[in-house]
Parts: C-alpha cells; structure tokens; sequence
C-alpha cells in the first residue's frame, strides 16, 4: 500500500488492522473500517469501471455518496465504494458497464429473481402505519417521536443540541457518518472567528472532537450515526435509514443542520478521473490518510480551496498552482498568503479551460480572461498534474426545510443549510437556534440576546477591507519609518517584539487573548473582533501568539542575546555601547536580529543547520539563511524556526519556501481542447453534454422535466445534485428567463435505497 501517510505534521497516525480483499481477482490489502474507495486509492487504483454509455473510466469524485462516479461490484452487488466498508475477502470488481442484479441465491442453487406479479394476484406489501412492520428486526418503537430532529452532526448541529439539552428538550441527532463533527473532522488547520464564541486559535479537528464528545455525554440527546435523512412526508414523519433499519421519526420541530453541497464546473474534460471536489480530496487527505496524488492544480480562490491547497502541503502533495476567475481570492488574505510564500502560485483572473488525459487527468490548461470573463486568446498555459481539485462554491442543503414547510411540520435551519459562512459562524448560529427551539417548545428561557445576532453578523463577515502599512498601521515595525521608537516599553521586553503581518479585516481576535502583557489588541473599533490587531506594549518574547495565529501571520524579531554580547564586548574593551538596534537600522545599518517563523508543513523536514529561502508576505525573496534553532509545540503542532538575518530583512520576514518553482513550471507549449464548451459533460451521470441541452432549448423546450424524459439528465443516482445548477447556467446563457424555466419534479428520497431496506425483518 504505497500511497498510504507515513507521517504527518499535524494528525497522528495509529496503527490499524490490515485485512485483505480481491480486487478483479487479485488480492489486496486494506485497513479494517475504512471505505473500499479508499483501500482501492491506497493501492494505486483509481478507475474503478467503466460508465455504459461511452465506456469512459469512472472514479472517485464526490466520497460523499452522492453520487455514483465510484460504483464498483462487491459480492455481486453495485455498491457505491466510498460509503461501503472493505471486508475481510470481500470480492469487488470494477463496474463495467450496467451493473446486473445477481440470482437469488439458496444453499447451492441460484434461482432467477422472483416476479412480483403472480398472475392477476399481486404480492401484498406491509401497511406502512402498521406497528408490526418492524416485528423481529430489533428496530425501535414505530413510529418514533421527539421534541427535535436535527439533521446533520456538523458544527452547527452538535452546538445546537447543547444548547437543547441546556434546557432540558429532547432530540434525536442524525447524521449519515460514522463519527460525529461533519466537516470538522477533515480540517487540520486553527479557526479563525472569536476564541470566546466559537474556539478560535483551536484545530477544527479537536473542535470536532470537543463538541461530539460533550454531545455523546449529554442526557437529552439521542445520537444515531450512520443514518440518513430520507425525506419528510406530507403525513409529519421523516423517514430515517439508520443503518439497515427503516424508521420513521414524529418530530415537533426540525432542524435542518445538514450543511451544503460543493458546486461544479462545465469545462473540457470534467468527467475525467482525477477530478475530484475538495470534500472528496480532505476525506482522502485528511480522514483517511492517504497520499492521493502526486501533482494537485486548484479551481478557485475561497477559503475552501486555498486551505485544501494547505492541507495538500501537509500530506507533501505538490500543488502545482490555483486559479480565481474573479481578480482577488475570496478567501482570507492570511490563507491566500501561506500559499504564496510556500512557493504556490495563484492566478487570478484565470479559469480553466480544459482537463487533458485519455481516461484519468495528465495535465490541465488554464487561460486569462478579460472583466466580461471572456478568454484572452493566447494567454492559455498547460501544467502536469494528475488531479484537479473543484473548489468553485456551495450551495445550502435546504430540502429538508422546503419539505418540512409543504408537511407543515415547524422548521428552522442553521450553519451552511441557511447561509453559507465559516464554520466559526456555524456554530455560533447554532447554539442561536437551539435558544429559539427553546422558546418555540415553551421552556422558560430569555429571548435570544442581541449581541448574539451582533456577534452572529461579525463571524459570518466576508473578508473586509486590505490595508497596507502605508495605509494604516497594522504593525508597529512595518508601518513606521520610526520604528526605532516603537519597539514595546523599557526594559527587558524592548528588544524582542512581535511583528504582525495581517492587513485583512476578519472575524479572528486570538493573539489578543494569549500575550500575557497584554501588548497585542485590537484598536477600539465599531467591530473589536474585525480590526486589525497592533502591537503595542511589552514583548516577553514567549512566542505564544506565533503559536495561536490561525494565519501563521505573526513573526518574532529578537535582538537580545545580540544585544547582550555586543555590550559585554564593549565592556570588555571598555567601549561605549551601540545605540539601539531598531535605531542603527533606520540609520541604514546592518545588524542581525533572530527571526522566529511559524511552520507546519514539517513533514517536509527542516533541521538546524540546513539553508531556506526566507519570504515576505507576497513570497518575494528575502534571501537563504542558515537555520539557528527548530523548537516544535507539541500540545499546539506547530514548529518554530529561527534564523540570524539583517534587520531591516527581518521585519519583513515571515516564511521559507518548501516548493521550488520547477514544480509551477508550465508545459513547453499549452494544450488546446478542439470544442471549448459544446462537448463538456452537463450531467455525469447520464453523459449529457451541452450541446445536447443547448439543441433542446433552441427547439423552445423550457420545462426541464421534458428535457429529462428525453435526455434522462437529473434521473441519475445524483439526483440532480449537480446538473441542476448546470442546466439553469446554459438557460442563462441562451437568453432564457427565469420565470419562463419549469423547475424539476425533484425525487422524493434524498438517496437512493435499495428495495430491501423498506421490507420487514423476519
């Protein structure tokens, strides 16, 4: 198993039981409990059949189940690989083509399948309302009732709950894996927001961890894992699929904490294997340890993408570059910036015009585009890699709320099901939630706090305004041609200072929290947690504030043991001291200061001795020095390096590169797809291209239920998950208005459930 983590600098990797399992007849190995998609990745493998239609290779695409791009065979039965666990000699094979349903099988005779009509006499089914349908399954009671139904055990869900069981109301949380936290879980990186409100400074992983633990020893919450949300019914029941067993759940108020699915891109090429989504590539990455590519190039600038980017350093991925159509990332600035100066380049006002490979992804082309996002011939450059991550967006899961209205069961929705926003936002809306479930259900609480709705608007705040040192302060040293009057108060501290580089207004306040001078605050401000935050004070010199930064955006500038040996030799020679270094530097002087850097790519080792190149904030070049001292935090996972450099470079330092730049270089010469749109695959699971859709729509078809009983676009296991957004795009773009498009008749389940699920146990 080649492909699996050896190490990583920030997730602990435990030993596992290794079972084994057959793979189109050879045998592999696979950790017990982890999914098939995954073994079969860790193995080297990543087509996984074949699709029916054009025979083109399937893969791994959402590991989400939501769609069927990885259905593979296993002991007969098409399974989707990512949400089926590998077995002790489980036989998979890949999926080339239709899948057949296998014979009955009885001892050692297969029969055929049994018809369900038996002449004009047809089989009875069990009465859905009967209590007896569950007889002998050792389900719970039918039907279920409760105060609240959550859905979903992500951050807003599980805040929600504790808030619940504050005030004594039941509920029953679901949630479709097998380990509560949602998102939380793949996410390596500090949080920003409040450390008050919603544990910034604090790993999402172990905010995971915290909330679900708190979760699963509360009192007044039921928690079912593995279980999924079917559909709420016009009859106020939902139906739950928890594990193999069918239940319909009567709750009085539901919560729809289910979060949001990621939005897809048309290009050339996007049914390629090697695409993936950035949920899909964390889950690999991040849950499941896995090496899952060599070469990464990224679609789109948000937080999502440009921390997918990090965490791909993290388990020593190259990435190879990332693009944004629009002319600056939407993500934090401090995100944007640890891509850079780790030697990632990040191409705005760019798109993606085609991934290239025969049947999994070789190389992608990129191209400029003009304000009227148009391509700028000639601009279009090819890059080796072997996956693209789509990091383009989300959109709310809000079914569950849509069907609830129509059932006319009360309904709230909370963290990304309401309103896309960082997950420090999510949690914080959630505990909200759970306040004014309280009230609805008639506890005696308070009404929700205004300053919770205040401080809810502040996390949820879209990147503010970038402010430069010339413009504004945002750190002493940076922002001053005085600086030799700026560095702390008299004493010991004067000579070693923080250097703070984060010019963004964003909902983050830890470094204020840790000094322990308290010499790092955030100016009084309409906002106190989206201001930038100055240095100003008294300096120990403990680092801690390095250690908490979610942005790695502070570094330490430290003079005092050169201080110190320069005035012991000058007493020794009986020499007057130096003047201050900070002041010898403003009078173009060329003392050393010690720099310390925060890192957590150490996975790419740096040890003392070795030579870095040393950057600024934009990843220019500073110059390579020899590394003084590496110090690692345990408790918080982050290293220290310290290097000796000139002072008036030391200011502006704040990282090293670990890629050299022979990994971002393009291709000798770019590779032009033939058809830049008309060929690119709208729906993937039914292979229906645009130029398909676009030929319906100028014959006047506007209903998309005819085009999908023409074409069986959106009947395909995902639902309509993704080509519905697609399909509207190409109305757009054909002059169709809103109003005059007939909407989908969407399914009634949420995914699909074999037959079985619904029949009762014997």
């Amino acid at each position: 198993m080649t492909d699996r983590l050896k190490e990583h600098p920030i997730l602990d990797i435990a030993p596992k039981k290794e079972i084994s399992f057959f793979w189109d007849k050879k045998r592999l190995t696979a950790f017990e409990g982890e999914m098939l998609s995954t073994a079969l990745i860790a193995n080297g493998i990543n087509i996984f059949g074949h699709h029916h239609k054009d025979n083109k290779a399937q893969g791994i695409f959402c590991a989400n189940g939501q769609c069927a791009k990885c259905t593979v065979i296993a002991n007969g039965m098409p399974v989707k690989a990512c949400m089926t666990e590998a077995i002790e000699n489980m036989i998979v094979e890949s999926a080339e083509g239709l899948p057949e349903l296998p014979a009955l099988n009885t001892g050692n005779a297969r029969l055929p399948l049994p018809a369900l009509n038996t002449g004009n006499a047809r089989l009875p089914l069990p009465a859905i309302n009967d209590s007896s349908f569950f007889a002998g399954s050792g389900s719970l009671a039918f039907p279920v009732e409760t105060d609240v139904l959550i859905i979903g055990g992500g951050p807003s869900g599980l805040s929600a709950a504790l808030e619940l069981d504050k005030n004594g109301i039941k509920s029953i949380l679901v949630d479709d894996k097998n380990v509560l936290g949602g998102k939380l879980v793949l996410q390596t990186h500090k949080f920003f927001g409040s450390v008050e409100d919603s544990y910034a400074g604090t790993r999402g992983i172990d905010i995971g961890k915290k909330l679900a633990t708190e979760v699963l020893e509360s009192k007044n919450i039921t928690v079912w894992v593995n279980s999924t949300a079917l559909f709420v019914f016009k009859d106020k029941k939902v139906g739950i699929l928890k594990g193999n067993e069918y239940i319909l759940v009567s709750p009085k108020i539901i919560l729809n904490a289910a979060g949001a699915r990621e939005k897809f891109l048309r290009f050339c090429g996007n049914d390629l294997v090697g695409i993936y989504g950035a949920g899909a590539f964390q889950t690999l990455v991040n849950r499941d340890l896995i090496k899952s590519s060599k070469r990464l190039f990224i679609i789109g600038g948000g937080n999502v993408g440009l921390i997918a980017g990090y965490h791909a350093l993290q388990a020593g991925i190259e990435v190879v570059g990332l693009v944004e159509a629009m002319p600056t990332c939407g993500g934090y600035k401090v995100h944007a910036d640890k891509l850079k100066r780790l030697g990632v380049p990040i191409y705005t006002s760019h798109t993606i015009l085609s991934a290239n490979g025969v049947e999994v992804v070789d190389s992608i082309t990129i191209a400029e585009i003009d304000k009227d996002f148009k391509i700028i011939s000639g601009t279009e450059k090819s890059f080796s890699c072997d996956t693209i991550l789509i990091a383009v967006g989300l959109d709310s899961l809000s079914e569950f709320t849509e069907e609830a209205k129509i059932a006319g069961i009360k309904v709230f929705a909370t963290g990304d099901a309401l309103e896309i926003a960082e997950a420090s936002s999510a949690m914080f809306n959630g505990k909200i939630m759970g306040l004014k479930i309280s009230k609805e259900l008639g506890v005696d609480v308070l009404d929700v706090p205004e300053e919770w709705y205040q401080k809810a608007e502040v996390l949820k705040s879209h990147p503010g305004q970038i402010y430069y040192p010339e413009t504004k302060c945002s750190s002493p040293l940076t922002s001053r041609t005085e600086f030799g009057t700026t560095m702390g108060g008299e004493g010991e501290g004067s000579s070693v200072f923080p250097v703070i580089h984060c010019y963004q207004e964003i909902p983050c306040n830890p470094c204020t929290t840790v000094c322990p001078t308290g010499s790092i605050r955030i100016p009084n401000t309409d906002n106190d947690l989206m201001g930038l935050p100055i240095y100003d004070g008294t300096c120990i010199g403990c680092g801690k504030c390095l250690f908490i930064c979610p942005g790695l955006a502070i570094s330490l500038v430290d003079f005092r043991n050169i201080v110190n040996n320069a005035e012991m030799r000058m007493q020794n020679a009986e020499i007057p001291p130096p003047s201050p270094p900070a002041a010898q530097a403003s009078q173009g002087g060329h003392n050393e200061a010690i720099v310390s850097l925060p890192y957590e790519i150490f996975n790419k080792k740096v040890k003392e001795g070795d030579d870095i190149e040393v950057v600024d904030i934009d990843g220019n070049p500073l110059g390579v020095y020899k590394v003084n001292e590496v110090k690692v935090n345990k408790t918080m996972k982050t290293q220290i390096i310290k290097v000796k450099m000139p002072v008036e470079k030391a200011l502006k330092a704040i990282s090293f590169k670990v890629q050299p730049d022979e990994i971002s270089k393009p291709l000798d010469k770019a590779i032009l797809p033939e058809k830049l749109d008309d060929n690119t695959m709208i729906c993937l699971c039914e292979k229906v291209s645009v130029a398909t859709v676009k030929s319906l729509i100028k014959k006047g078809i506007t209903d998309i239920n005819q085009i999908k009983a023409i074409t069986r676009m959106c009947m395909g296991p995902c639902g309509a998950k993704t080509c519905d957004v697609l399909l509207r795009q190409v109305f757009r773009q054909e002059g169709i208005p809103t109003d005059n498009i007939v909407a989908n008749t969407r399914r009634p389940l949420f995914v699909e459930v074999p037959l079985n699920k619904f029949i009762p146990k014997e």
